[in-house]
This record gives C-alpha cells, sequence and structure tokens, in this order.
C-alpha cells in the first residue's frame, strides 16, 4: 500500500525531473521564467516555496506538445504527469491551457 507522504514524494520527484527537462531547454526555461515571473538566478530559492513544484508540472500540463516531449525524454506517461500533480501543495486540475 502507498501512503499520501510516498505518493507526494514520487510527485515531487517526477516534478523536480520536470523541471531538469525544462531548465535544460534553451526555448523553454525563458518561457517558464517569463510565464512565471521568476528570475533563473531564484529557481532554487523558489522551488522550496509550496505550490512551485505544482506550477511547474501545471506548467507542462498547459501545453500539449511540452507535455509529450517530457514524457517522451522521461519515460513517464502523460497521464502520470495529471494524477501526481493531485498530491503537491497547491496541485489541482484546474489549469489553464496555453496557447
Amino acid at each position: 500500500m502507498t501512503g499520501a507522504g510516498s505518493m507526494r514524494e514520487q510527485a515531487e520527484a517526477v516534478a523536480v525531473q520536470a523541471l531538469g527537462f525544462i531548465a535544460s531547454d534553451p526555448e523553454l526555461l525563458p518561457r517558464f521564467l517569463a510565464i512565471t515571473g521568476i528570475d533563473a538566478g531564484s529557481i532554487r530559492l523558489a522551488a522550496r516555496e509550496p505550490g512551485f513544484l505544482a506550477g511547474v508540472l501545471q506548467f507542462l500540463l498547459a501545453h500539449e506538445p511540452t507535455l509529450m516531449r517530457f514524457c517522451e525524454a522521461s519515460g513517464i506517461p502523460p497521464s502520470t504527469v495529471g494524477e501526481t500533480l493531485r498530491h503537491l501543495p497547491s496541485g489541482d486540475t484546474s489549469y489553464e491551457s496555453s496557447i
């Protein structure tokens, strides 16, 4: 049986992996920074804030091509990204799609 703490740890691991994916992409990182209003030097500090990791997953989920690239690179199914979001602080599925 998987406990709530374990589910949150797994969700955090997926979100951290997603953040690494975003940070390593020269096109995604500036977009992520612009949308979040965070400067590159503050990402580590911001990552400690409740809701930040949920925001990383929401960023991926809001743009299907980006989500699919992450899923292909990581081997994580798209449905898993959405499911893990619910286990993070401020993680809900009422995100808005981006254009």
